[in-house]
């Protein structure tokens, strides 16, 4: 297995598209520890780069429930690692981190709700 730092600077947008959850062994129904004895929680998140179209959802792993996320929120995703596995033959990466949380709400600009206001409607809507 390798680590690899992730820059999430260069991901453009994160946002939740599916609330934490404990991830469990599935013979046995507990929630998965780690070396430390915290349990491990996975959150699905839209990764979608700056001036792209395309966005991927990814699985971050953390260690204990982060709390205040629901679907939709934008994120911050703190020391985010990709780690390449092989288990029996198959390969892959999953990504893990120290921790996830949401970002400020992005606030609209001054002339921006002036523009509504004024209009009475957003201003990239077109009045056909």
């Amino acid at each position: 297995m390798q680590n690899i730092p992730v820059d999430v600077s260069r991901l453009g947008t994160l946002m939740v598209v599916v609330p934490p959850e404990p991830r469990v062994v599935p013979d046995t129904g507990e929630i998965r520890k780690d070396r430390d004895g915290n349990s491990i929680y996975v959150t699905g998140v839209s990764v979608r780069q700056t001036g792209s179209r395309r966005a991927d959802v990814i699985e971050v792993a953390t260690p204990g429930e982060p709390t205040g996320l629901a679907e939709g929120m934008r994120v911050h995703v703190n020391d985010l690692v990709a780690v390449s596995w092989e288990i029996d033959g198959r390969k892959g990466t999953s990504f893990r981190a120290s921790g996830i949380a949401a970002t400020a709400p992005v606030a609209a600009s001054a002339s921006s709700a002036r523009s509504r206001t004024a209009t009475g409607g957003d201003p990239r809507e077109s009045s056909a």
